[in-house]
């Protein structure tokens, strides 16, 4: 067992998702054991870090007075509180998107040499960004992915609209690749519509996909390793009348997430599997969700999330209940399990 004393979540970010991961920050900070740990909430945004709140070991949940809030002190990952020189020495990362999912908070804890919840410095950049994760993935036997163009911005979009329609056909997505919540995503009909979309997805990376539609099902899967082995936890079918599932369908109670999946046992068998597959193959800890299409031709991987969703409300949570799992043993593990 590692001796962890102060556990800090790091929540928000510099992304549009910034207000989800406070969601899913403050919600991971109430499940950590609060028998074993102090527990520290850090807001993160734009370099500018404070302890928000703190839940000492056995006691309740206080929050900072705002302007009150002790600020980090980066160079060691510490903070002073009431008058006291507290040192983390263990980070939970719930920042949805930059810097928390890319790889750069990582890796200033990877420095520091600050043992964290999710995966390393290296495997989140290259998961970050769909193109790249997509590449990892092509040559596998376990899994197909989608076909796709690249396009940077600054590039000409001159004739791209018909060489995307060529390679993709129609409908097609047209996503940032390195975006979360489905910020920026644009399910393209036709070939006029295409610029827009594009320039839609620039607003929130400086490199997007276009990307073919698969027709199919739904369905995502959750990995983690609990110290022994891969454990695939419960399989999820989201069914949305969107024409996708968008931020609405996400957060705003705008699909129905069924878990576990009405699948039968051997195809249910079969993602988990190609799940845990993944997992290994590029080389994730801490608990991470994978997206794919069940198409009538074979399984589509679609992208993976190593900081998912943590609300009360979100895909993970629902699965470790599904499991029969208690979300604070869960957590548990993950913190057992991590760090580097």
């Amino acid at each position: 067992m590692k001796n962890y004393k102060n556990i800090a979540v790091i929540y928000s970010s510099d992304s549009s998702e910034w207000e989800v991961s406070c969601r899913s920050g403050k919600f991971t900070a109430s499940q950590i054991d609060g028998t074993k740990y102090d527990v520290y909430e850090i807001f993160a945004r734009f370099g500018q870090w404070n302890v928000v709140a703190m839940r000492p070991k056995g006691g309740e949940r206080v929050e900072f007075a705002e302007g009150e809030a002790p600020q980090v002190d980066k160079t060691d990952f510490s903070a002073e509180i009431d008058g006291v020189r507290v040192k983390f020495d263990y980070a939970y990362i719930m920042q949805h998107g930059i810097p928390g999912e890319n790889g750069q908070m990582q890796g200033y804890l990877e420095m520091l040499r600050v043992p964290f919840s999710s995966c390393s410095a290296f495997v989140s950049a290259i998961t970050f960004d769909k193109f790249s994760c997509k590449s990892y993935l092509k040559d596998v036997d376990f899994v197909k992915v989608a076909k796709d163009l690249f396009i940077r911005r600054g590039e000409s979009l001159e004739g791209l609209a018909d060489k995307a329609v060529a390679k993709l056909g129609l409908p097609m997505f047209v996503k940032p690749t390195d975006g979360g919540s489905s910020f920026g995503v644009t399910k393209v009909k036709t070939a006029e519509d295409f610029d827009k979309a594009v320039n839609y997805a620039f607003e929130d990376s400086a490199t997007i996909l276009a990307e073919e539609a698969i027709v199919g099902r739904e369905i995502t899967c959750a990995v983690y390793f609990d110290g022994k082995s891969e454990v695939a936890l419960p399989v999820i079918e989201i069914v949305t009348s969107h024409e996708f599932f968008d931020y609405d369908a996400k957060y705003n109670g705008a699909s129905e997430e069924i878990c576990p999946a009405p699948l039968d046992a051997a195809t249910t068998s079969m993602v988990q599997e190609t799940s845990k597959k993944i997992y290994a193959h590029i080389g994730c800890s801490g608990v991470v969700r994978m997206d794919y299409i069940l198409s009538s031709d074979g399984l589509y991987f679609l992208e993976m999330n190593t900081i998912p969703g943590m609300t009360a409300a979100s895909l993970v949570p629902k699965m470790v209940r599904t499991a029969g799992l208690d979300m604070t043993d869960f957590l548990n593990t993950i913190i057992e399990n991590t760090g580097r």
